[in-house]
């Protein structure tokens, strides 16, 4: 199952703005193979990170940039062609037609989506969601954090811990639970769902209101939202004065998650520095860094031997959210 989801589902890989200068990459890795985002002379493009030559990958660090050249033999990818050192030392026939392994691409708003063989277009996989999320990325411009490691658990528990809302106050007491957020009021579309949750501590919500000065947004929600889109991606934010963009990729090895996040900052007031709201930023991406910490904690005390996504009992309201994520893999895997 966890082939068909990587390689027939749009997957939400960068905002826009992350790479904004020519050269501007970004690899992340699923079932142990790499995708690279990279900015190509204005364009950006996603390909599998290994070169078609003899398979030497371009790139080994997570972000960066420079040329998508491999170091083994100089093959270069620039301006949409692949130009080979040495050409005429190749016999053409075996050149036609040569080309990095690009995947499918597709926008909603400024954000990239990338799919190996889709089965569908992305507006029908987002379905509702589609307007709202175009929205969103019209609210965020640049990337302030990145922060990637392997969660010692399956990826379908650490999917099941984002879209639970119960445990919040027993695992991230000190952090996230200092909002005291409200039930959620969910939304389904298809496959992917969205919480919203009130802000119930009257001092955070004076601060976070007295912040939205600085800030110029068209899509906000004075609150704390999460976003799932499945299969392997989360959306949250806290006012909208900033998005994180998490993956949780199945990884080659049973039982292990490739999490990425991603802190994407809000659109500030014309006029202002950005550096004015640096510690703003840092001290969010900090929080973050600390939730996901205390979730990796907790889900790694999960015995997978006693998980089944097939089973929807003992599932209390406040985790309607996961037994909607549990039927939309059986829809998949009915038996």
């Amino acid at each position: 199952m966890n082939r068909f989801l990587r390689d027939s589902y749009w997957h939400l890989l960068c905002h826009r703005t992350e790479l904004p200068e020519s050269g501007d990459y970004l690899r992340l890795q699923w079932l142990g193979e790499d995708v690279v985002v990279a900015n190509d002379q204005g364009d950006l493009i996603v390909f599998d990170n290994v070169c078609p030559h003899r398979g030497a990958r371009f790139f080994s660090n997570d972000s960066g940039n420079g040329p998508v050249s491999c170091p083994y033999h100089g093959w270069t990818f620039r301006g949409g062609e692949l130009h080979i050192p040495c050409r005429h030392k190749f016999r053409e026939q075996e050149l036609n037609g040569l080309h990095i392994g690009s995947l499918n691409l597709a926008w909603c708003g400024d954000f990239l989506f990338a799919s190996v063989k889709p089965l569908t277009s992305l507006e029908s996989q987002l379905a509702g969601m589609f307007d709202r999320l175009a929205a969103i990325s019209m609210d965020i411009y640049g990337r302030h954090d990145w922060n990637a490691y392997t969660y010692n658990c399956d990826w379908k528990i650490a999917i099941e811990n984002g879209l639970d809302s119960l445990h919040t106050p027993f695992v991230h007491t000190n952090s996230l639970g200092r909002l005291h957020l409200s039930d959620p009021v969910n939304y389904y579309e298809a496959a992917n769902s969205l919480a919203c949750f009130e802000i119930a501590d009257p001092q955070m919500l004076r601060r976070l209101k007295t912040v939205g000065k600085l800030f110029q947004l068209s899509e906000q929600f004075q609150g704390y939202m999460s976003m799932f889109i499945f299969p392997f991606t989360m959306l949250t934010s806290t006012f909208g004065y900033s998005y994180s963009l998490q993956h949780f990729f199945p990884a080659k090895e049973s039982g292990q998650t490739g999490f990425y996040s991603r802190l994407l900052k809000g659109v500030l007031r014309p006029g202002l520095d950005a550096a004015a709201l640096q510690h703003f930023f840092d001290s969010t991406a900090q929080v973050n860094r600390t939730v996901f910490e205390e979730d990796h904690a907790v889900c790694r005390q999960i015995d997978f031997s006693r998980y089944d996504w097939r089973d929807l009992s003992r599932l209390s309201e406040d985790e309607e959210k996961i037994a909607h994520f549990r039927r939309s893999l059986q829809a998949l895997a009915p038996n």
